[in-house]
Parts: structure tokens; sequence; C-alpha cells
């Protein structure tokens, strides 16, 4: 049987998905040869919010619950709900709800678009909180390495388009038994966008540091003159934005996953949020398919 292999965006990939992710936390593979409809449900842990390799100003470890309904076709509908872990006012933190299609197109090539709203509270410290829709379409090329252009346009209170060009090998390293394998897939990528939604973000933390009576200085620099002006224009370019590196390890069995996954993303100079320095994000997950 071919291995039950789901990866995890969030951002998020889209936390992502509710992006890159946001991005599905439970990404639909196109797969030709899986004729039946499948229904895949997920649990995720994650030391903190990922959106294309970027973080907030405050760490923000999560846990969310992910369903996937796919159909023979390929259409497919998902749903996803996250608690922030530091955030005790609310059960859940943020809501996703999406749908998309998968379909192969030859022998190596598969394409995957899809469309999904994020449900966010007030003042949410999520980056991404400002744009709660995302439309995506990813083209996948698969022979000895899989490699994968993916373009998304999260658009709400301001727009803002992405690219993420990557590239990994999944790796059999062996079995533990006769019905299981276990895998590493490493991969690398490169993404590049806009940032206004950094803007909007910025603006949500001064109202919400406000509400909560703390006192912050100005986040931009001093008000007025070139800094801000400067920021501005930088977050309306389409600029490189982050080098990641991903290695998940995971345990295949027929109908189920369990994965742990390291992340290492290196900002560029462009990125309005942290530039030039390195995050990691340390995730683990399981998915079980019907």
């Amino acid at each position: 049987m071919k291995l039950f292999i789901i990866s995890i965006l969030m951002a998020i990939y889209c936390l992502p998905a509710a992006a890159q992710a946001d991005t599905a936390l439970a990404p639909v593979a196109a797969d030709s040869a899986a004729a039946k409809n499948t229904l895949t449900l997920g649990v995720s842990y994650s030391n903190n919010a990922n959106y294309y390799g970027q973080k907030a100003a405050t760490k923000i470890p999560y846990a969310a619950l992910a369903a996937t309904y796919k159909l023979k076709s390929g259409i497919y509908f998902s749903g996803l709900a996250y608690k922030l872990l530091n955030d005790s006012g609310t059960i859940v933190s943020a809501a996703n709800a999406g749908a998309g299609i998968a379909f192969s197109m030859g022998k190596y090539f598969s394409a995957d678009i899809s469309y999904s709203h994020t449900f966010y509270p007030a003042y949410s410290p999520l980056l991404q909180a400002s744009n709660p829709d995302n439309g995506s379409a990813t083209l996948v090329y698969e022979n000895w390495l899989s490699t994968k252009l993916t373009v998304d346009y999260a658009f709400g209170k301001t727009h803002d388009l992405f690219g993420t060009f990557g590239t990994g090998k999944q790796i059999t390293l062996g079995s533990i038994s006769k019905k299981d394998i276990v895998t590493i897939t490493p991969s690398v990528d490169v993404v590049a966008g806009t940032q206004r939604f950094y803007q909007a973000y910025l603006t949500e933390k001064r109202l919400r540091d406000s509400l909560l009576g703390t006192v912050i200085g100005p986040i931009l620099g001093q008000p007025g003159g070139q800094e801000t002006s400067t920021q501005t224009t930088t977050s309306t370019q389409f600029n490189l934005l982050s080098y990641n590196f991903k290695c998940p390890l995971a345990y295949n069995r027929a109908h189920y996953l369990v994965e742990i996954a390291y992340q290492l993303s290196v900002l560029s100079n462009r990125a309005q949020s942290n530039a030039g320095q390195a995050n990691s994000f340390l995730s683990a997950s399981f998915y079980y398919q019907f």
C-alpha cells in the first residue's frame, strides 16, 4: 500500500495555511490512484506560530485539531481549530474552513487549488490575522526529488502575495515491523512576498498592548520622517522573505502517521520581522485516515 504521508503546513503554514501554510494543517496530496473517499483527522502541537518562516514579537505556542474530507474526484473540504496555549481567555483562539481540488497532470506533475477563511478574534496576536482569506495554487513535480511552486494570495484588511519554491526528498530509514515504515523528508524552500500584513500587525499590537495597560515605545522608530516612509514602501514591494530548511521524521502505518518536525528559517534583510535573524520551530503531529 502506498505510504500514507501527510505534511504539516501554519501558515501555516498557514498557521496556514490558516496560510503556508496557513496554512490547511493536513494538506491533501494529489493521488490519482486513491480512488476512494477519505477522511483524515489530525492533532498537532508547535512551540511557536510560523508564518512563512516569520514569527510574532511574542512567542505563541499552540495546539490544533484538523479534519479533511477528500472525494474520489480530488475535491476536498477542510476544517481547523487552534488553541494558543498562552491564551486563557477563549477555548478556540482561531478557526479555519477551506475547500480545494487536487488533481494529476500526467506522470510527474500534479496540482492543488484551494481557498480558506480563518476566523480570528479581535486583537489576535497572530501575524497574519489582518488577512483572514487565502487563495492558493500549487504545482508539484515528482521524480527523484519532489519540487513544488506555490502562489498564495492573502487578503482582508490588507492584501499580500507570496511565492514559495522548494524541493525535498523522502528517504526511507527502515521499518520497526512488517507493517510500518520510518521516513525522513528533508526539504528546502525560498519564500518571497509583500508584507502589508506586518504594518496591520503592528497597529493591532499597539491597540492590544494599550488595552492590556502595557507601556510601549514606538515600534517603527521615531514617529514621522523617513523611516516610516521606508517601512511602508518596503511592505508593498515583492521581496525575498526567508530561506527555510525543514526536516520531518515520520512513523508511517497503513492508516496513521506520527511525525516530529524541525524547521530552521533564516530571514532576509528585507523581512520586516527580525530581518536577518534565524527562527526555529518544532512541532509534533498525529494523523489518522479512514
